[in-house]
């Protein structure tokens, strides 16, 4: 099973092979997910309640009963790539039933009611009632559309995935407040609202009572952990020093942070864990101050580079990715530029390049001085080979060093993968005793195509991008 780092084009095939006894007359379901690592939570647990209720789960292909589309609407192509899955759908089973749920489905369900072939449309508030409120998925004459307003998406629904047996997904906070120039998140998911940490300690019990031995907290902005009803009454620190309790897990990792949400506090407790690896996601957007504050970024560069530093200060091996919009309006060359030597001067490891695309609904939509396509992705291309270099350097410090490798069920070409704590992909051949094993390798010299051999007593091993 593959899994995505990247919001904008990711998608995540969910494979629900049948099994078990007795599911003859049993109604089928199936369920693709585009977008984050958050989406594929959820739909993860709207899996497990439908299961929970007598149905099988299929893959997509298997002629299901019903179709689950859990959609996004971080990119502009969101809309080309929903209509593109209900076509296959009706492809594969011209009877079946199609839900659509998810950001898009919030954002535009009149849009996607309209599709040929959507039976329904669920929003932010409806999707975790989808059984309730759909009964016995029949067909009718007109696709039914249960989306309220995003301000009665007030509650929090947990979620965690539950389908690779390497690594976990543990949804803990959802919703935004901070209103982004660029984003239309807020618009889809609603206020920032989170678990209670005694609960989230309970689903990581759950976790840690099967296979699975990493867990990935994730949500729309994770730093803002902490807010129920509307108040804040918890902190992401004292959840992160919780979970770093609970006996069973190997590890876990942060994802997405914001910069002014990620302390130094927080910094330190992970640089100080056993079971926090050194990997830290970061979104930047921008070297220049001034998109900065147009963009409505709670930050300036000098906190960002504030943050970087004090983490390779206490972790030098430390992993840290970082997310940039390129082409917003009023990106100058002169701007561009300073982004692009801003990080290339950046000890980051890697590059999440987004070429920003117009979102309806947002200001940015609105603002002058608006950067040319072939600009944005002739800039964008520059950033992606700045990223490519930046990892090749990464892997470079780290020659010679020794690293846990988790192994996964990722097969390709007689070759298995897994990632060492910060972050670093590494082959090896297939051996099935290896899968979901935690292994010391040592990474020992780049090869021509760029991959990082690494040695490991009983297996040859590699480490690529």
């Amino acid at each position: 099973m593959r899994f995505f780092t990247k919001m904008e084009n990711s998608i995540q095939f969910t494979n629900f092979a049948a099994y078990g006894k007795n599911t003859i007359g049993l109604k089928k379901v199936a369920f693709y997910t585009l977008g984050c690592k958050l989406n594929y939570a959820e739909t993860s647990t709207i899996s497990r309640m439908f299961e929970q209720k007598g149905y099988l789960k299929v893959s997509f292909d298997e002629r299901p009963d019903i179709f689950i589309i859990n959609t996004c609407s971080v990119t502009e192509n969101a809309d080309k790539k929903c209509k593109k899955l209900v076509r296959e759908a009706k492809k594969i089973s011209p009877n079946g039933f199609v839900a659509i749920i998810g950001c898009y489905a919030q954002l535009k369900p009149k849009e996607i009611s309209e599709i040929s072939g959507v039976d329904a449309v669920l929003g932010a508030a409806e999707k975790f009632r989808l059984l309730e409120l759909l009964d016995d998925f029949s067909v009718q004459q007109e696709a039914r559309v249960f989306a309220s307003g995003i301000q009665e998406a007030q509650e929090f629904h947990q979620a965690f995935s539950m389908h690779d047996r390497t690594r976990t997904f543990l949804k803990v906070q959802d919703g935004c407040n901070y209103g982004c120039a660029f984003c239309t998140i807020p618009l889809a998911r609603g206020k920032s609202r989170s678990e209670r940490i005694d609960n989230v300690l309970e689903s990581a019990r759950q976790i840690a009572a099967t296979e699975v031995k990493e867990v990935v907290l994730t949500g729309v902005n994770i730093g803002d952990f902490g807010i129920q009803d509307g108040k804040r009454k918890e902190h992401f620190i004292d959840l992160i020093r919780a979970l770093d309790k609970v006996s069973g897990i190997d590890r876990f990792r942060i994802s997405s942070i914001e910069p002014n949400l990620l302390t130094n506090e927080a910094i330190s407790f992970v640089a100080s864990s056993e079971r926090f690896v050194p990997h830290f996601h970061i979104p930047l957007q921008s070297g220049s101050n001034t998109l900065l504050r147009k963009m409505g970024r709670r930050y300036l560069r000098e906190l960002y580079q504030d943050r970087v530093e004090k983490i390779k200060t206490l972790m030098p091996h430390c992993s840290i990715g970082a997310d940039v919009i390129v082409g917003f309006p009023g990106e100058t060359e002169e701007r561009f530029l300073e982004t692009y030597e801003f990080l290339k001067n950046l000890p980051v490891s890697y590059l999440h390049v987004f070429t920003f695309s117009e979102r309806a609904n947002t200001r940015a939509a609105e603002m002058e001085d608006v950067v040319p396509m072939n600009v944005r992705n002739q800039r964008s291309k520059m950033l992606r080979i700045l990223s490519e270099k930046k990892k090749r350097a990464f892997y470079e410090e780290n020659l010679g060093k020794t690293f846990q490798v988790l192994f996964e069920e990722d097969i390709e070409d007689g070759k298995m993968h897994g990632f060492t704590e910060n972050y670093i992909r590494v082959r090896a051949k297939y051996d099935p005793v290896l899968i979901n094993e935690i292994k010391t390798v040592t990474l020992t010299e780049i090869n021509e195509k760029g991959t990082v051999e690494v040695w490991e007593p009983e297996h040859e091993v590699q480490v690529h991008g």
